[in-house]
């Protein structure tokens, strides 16, 4: 029932396409977790450079996300395109990026009724 209600959401009608877009995040994660790392290495942003620091367990954390959260979102349209899921990956980084105040770079064309 949970996955009918989702495959609605996500305005999608195959099983096989939503077990494909669950395939593309799970390895989108993984992926960016794993290529953050080096990056997270080479802008020298590693635990133990915040340990001295009041909240510095915190600040680090708080670096490490605002650095792989945009790898992520890359990621996850670069992958989607790889699993011929574009379309889908787009559109849901458009909802996540006005959500997150970007609307004035995705403006819609009006629909008509």
């Amino acid at each position: 029932m949970a996955l009918k209600k989702l495959k609605e959401k996500w305005k999608i009608t195959s099983n096989f396409q939503l077990v494909v877009i669950f395939i593309v995040f799970g390895i989108t994660g993984s992926l960016s977790v794993k290529l953050g790392e080096p990056l997270l290495h080479i802008l020298n942003i590693q635990q133990k450079t915040f340990s001295s620091l009041t909240m510095g367990n915190g600040i680090y954390w708080l670096l490490r996300l605002l650095i792989i959260f945009p790898l992520y979102q890359l990621l996850l349209v670069l992958i989607g395109a790889l699993f011929f899921q574009f379309r889908f990956f787009w559109e849901f980084e458009k909802k996540i990026l006005r959500r997150m105040g970007f609307k004035k770079f995705f403006i819609e064309k009006e629909k008509d009724a």
